[in-house]
């Protein structure tokens, strides 16, 4: 079943979350129209490799067209003009910017994976439950509604200015009049009554130029508490989400929404400057005992300005954090001498500031890391920021081409390139600017999440932990010594971490039973784990009981495994993989013969076996299990295969494939066919491949049971056997003969 079929037996608030991540930089109707063709592209690749983003946005448009060409014959009027709207959109937004629709793509998909593995969790984890209060989600709505008033006010108050600019320069005109005249005109009693007139209409300019001033000073108000209370947190909240999704939790939004508060609030700061400017303007042609433009102006503009600049630097964000081209799912760890790519976004976007402002990267700047090791980067480090290069024009800039090299040390040597790196130590990727505009010079730094520098690729797993545990514990962006005393983790948050690296590296999350294995694997025993605090040593540095290796490595080796050789099966929930030996007897003994479950090895890293039920003349139940297979013999023969021409030989018996039926009664074939490489036993002829003038071989899975015992005796053993040789072996040949022929 594809994912995009599963996606729409959710339930309706399951549904209701998909429907929030499509639009029209990704419509729906495409989705659905082209399920099957969209999850056969590898977009996470496409999303850091420009030709290959390119390759598939045109192999995305030439599959509209076939849909197009498909609904123009059934006459279907509506699909046929959005398909012809959808296919304008495609080539005209992304042909300049491909690996936007990559990333936009790979993100949805990401969030399907997510979305299906929350639906199969009997209760919503902790952290995504955090991340969608029903508070944030109220605090949202009311900032941007307090942003479309202080907008609204701005707008109303300039009109008062206007009102007061009209209104002094009539006064003006009748006084200048006055003043012309003849002294002796000055004395007649309708030139006194004209100065009455004009006394009054100072005092309504006095009163007009009060009353602006105090709703300037209401605007500025509105705008220091928005942004010192539900702005800051709604950055704050955006920042937390972002280090969530980067350990594979829910697709963080609403940076959009963002840059729209910090725009239009900007913009009504920059409003009110303007006002007070015309004030200021307005007082050198008019001023008297008692004026308030004098007294408050100063006060206002320094406000406005402090305003401004705290508004410029909390804009200036990391929207997409450190990340390599070659491991997407592997953020902020970074190899020497490798590119990596970031994107950081000004949420002020203004036309004016577009090409104007210059970011600079660096790496380590006026940080005392807890390493001794020192970084430079090379590569393009200055760009300026556009609003062309994204499709949903931000005023952005991304770093494509940024290496880090280790400095040498005063030695004349490198540090540690090439060594074993230490795989705890933080760094920081950091990138500052200017901002010069209507006068204003405003300095801004930000910088990336903590990222971890290894020098061979064999060092990313514990990197990756390092990763993981950072982000999960804390929301400190900058703690580079964390790991100097890392706090402890709830276990139930980790569970949930834990089963969000299977959705979104492979596809499919944990249930409830597989997390309760994981509980159990990490803390030795079974626990009620909604408070239990788990160690940092426990996750990654300390060995399994009578293991040689760390949970986090056997973590890690089983993902590695899914991901390269059994990804389909594991996607289509056949795999059930996390389950003790005890607990698969449990499950196993009363069922029928022949029943068989998937695990993963505990004993092996990156193994997977088979346990099938069987039942002896006398009645009594026995199990049997294989050998595990770890990813050298899966690369020489596909796991799928492996379980339909797996044979097991018992004393004089024909060999026989003891697997009939996936736990707890699914037909083996009816689970496991589609993912077949071909049909077993199949005769080949001499010239179907292979070597000209041979028939091809292939490689059986077959195993030997002796009479006292109940487990293989040499598991698995790979016998080179052509299918047709098998197939003529078993027509002609008597049981015995064939037990001696595959010994």
């Amino acid at each position: 079943m594809s994912q995009w079929s599963q996606v729409q037996q959710l339930e309706i608030k399951f549904l209701e979350q998909v429907d929030q991540f499509y639009d029209d930089n990704f419509p729906m109707e495409i989705r659905h129209l082209l399920a099957q063709w969209i999850e056969t592209q590898d977009w996470e690749s496409a999303a850091n490799n420009e030709a290959m983003a390119m390759i598939l946005l045109q192999n995305l448009i030439i599959q509209v067209d076939e849909q197009l060409d498909r609904v123009s014959q059934e006459k279907n009027l509506l699909l046929i003009h959005n398909l012809k709207r959808i296919r304008k959109l495609l080539q005209g937004k992304y042909h300049g910017n491909p690996m936007h629709i990559a990333v936009i793509i790979s993100n949805c998909l990401r969030e399907e994976r997510r979305i299906l593995a929350a639906a199969s969790m009997p209760v919503q984890g902790p952290l995504e439950k955090s991340l969608q209060n029903s508070v944030v989600s109220e605090r949202q709505r009311n900032v941007e509604h307090k942003v479309s008033a202080i907008k609204n006010s701005a707008q109303m108050t300039d009109q008062d200015v206007k009102y007061l600019e009209d209104l002094q320069e009539e006064f003006d005109f009748r006084y200048k009049t006055i003043q012309s005249l003849e002294q002796n005109d000055k004395n007649s009693a309708l030139i006194k009554q004209e100065m009455l007139a004009l006394q009054a209409m100072l005092n309504t300019l006095d009163y007009k130029r009060k009353e602006v001033l105090s709703k300037i000073g209401r605007v500025i108000h509105e705008i220091d508490m928005l942004m010192s209370n539900m702005l800051t947190e709604e950055l704050l909240d955006w920042k937390r989400r972002q280090q969530i999704a980067c350990i594979g939790g829910p697709l963080h939004g609403g940076l959009d929404q963002l840059q729209n508060c910090f725009t239009l609030l900007a913009e009504s700061l920059f409003q009110v400057r303007r006002q007070l400017e015309k004030l200021d303007e307005l007082l050198t042609r008019l001023t008297y005992d008692g004026d308030p433009i004098p007294v408050q102006r100063p006060q206002l503009l320094e406000k406005v300005n402090f305003l401004l600049y705290n508004l410029f630097r909390n804009s200036f964000v990391v929207e997409r954090q450190p990340c390599m081209p070659t491991h997407p799912q592997r953020p902020m760890v970074l190899k020497t001498l490798i590119q990596f790519t970031v994107k950081l976004r000004l949420l002020i976007k203004l036309p004016e500031l577009n090409y104007q402002i210059r970011v600079k990267a660096t790496i380590d700047k006026n940080v005392s890391t807890v390493s001794n090791r020192r970084f430079v980067l090379c590569g393009t480090h200055v760009k300026a920021m556009n609003m062309d290069e994204s499709a949903n024009g931000s005023l952005s800039v991304e770093f494509r081409h940024l290496q880090p090299k280790e400095m040498k040390t005063s030695a004349g040597s490198k540090g540690n390139e090439g060594s074993h790196m230490v795989t705890e130590e933080l760094h920081s990727i950091s990138f500052e600017t200017q901002v010069c505009l209507y006068g204003l010079t405003i300095n801004l730094e930000t910088s990336s999440l903590p990222v971890v520098m290894i020098s061979n690729v064999s060092q990313l797993p514990n990197a990756w932990a390092s990763i993981i545990w950072y982000n999960l514990s804390t929301n400190d962006p900058q703690n580079l010594s964390f790991f100097n005393n890392p706090p402890a983790a709830t276990l139930s948050q980790l569970l949930e971490v834990l089963s969000w690296q299977f959705s979104s590296y492979v596809g499919r999350g944990l249930n409830s039973e597989q997390l309760n294995m994981l509980a159990e694997k990490l803390t030795g025993q079974p626990v009620s784990y909604n408070d239990y605090q788990l160690s940092w040593a426990k996750f990654c540095k300390e060995h399994l009981p009578g293991k040689s290796f760390t949970f986090w490595v056997w973590l890690e080796a089983i993902l590695d495994l899914i991901k390269k050789h059994i990804l389909p099966l594991w996607i289509d929930g056949y795999v059930m993989g996390f389950v003790s030996k005890e607990k698969e007897r449990i499950l196993l003994k009363d069922k029928t013969p022949g029943t068989f479950l998937l695990r993963f090895s505990e004993s092996n890293l990156g193994g997977i076996t088979f346990t099938w039920v069987d039942q002896l003349e006398n009645g009594d139940v026995t199990f049997h299990s294989v050998e595990p297979y770890n990813k050298g013999r899966l690369s020489a023969l596909p796991f799928a295969d492996i379980l339909r021409d797996y044979k097991v030989i018992m004393a004089d018996n024909v060999p026989e494939n003891p697997l009939k039926y996936l736990y707890p009664d699914i037909p083996k074939d009816k689970a496991f066919g589609k993912h077949y490489s071909c049909q077993p036993n199949e005769v080949s002829k001499p010239s179907d491949g292979g070597v000209k003038g041979y028939v091809p071989s292939v490689f059986i899975p077959v195993s030997k049971i002796l009479n006292d015992s109940t487990e293989p005796h040499s598991p698995s053993d790979l016998l080179p056997m052509s299918p047709s040789v098998y197939a003529v072996l078993r027509e002609h040949l008597s049981p015995t003969a064939i037990e001696s022929a595959v010994s």
